[in-house]
């Protein structure tokens, strides 16, 4: 079998979508969630490394995301 790009690329799609500021920052300046602010805080970044914590590890433990390359 060649190499497992499953948990490189769930990394990268994580890392892009759960970027605090890009789609969403909880908690956020005024409003407990903001959309498309592309601003950030020292808790909203806190919040966002333990989603993608709980979203890496859910996709590549409990579901077996591989994606196998030649």
């Amino acid at each position: 079998m060649g190499l497992d790009w499953g948990p490189v690329l769930m990394s990268v799609i994580f890392f892009i979508l759960l970027s605090p500021g890009v789609l969403f920052q909880l908690p956020g300046k005024s409003k407990a969630v903001e959309f498309g602010r592309f601003q950030t805080s020292g808790p909203s970044i806190v919040i966002h490394t333990l989603l993608f914590f709980a979203f890496i590890t859910i996709s590549l433990i409990a579901l077996h995301i591989h994606i196998y390359a030649a």
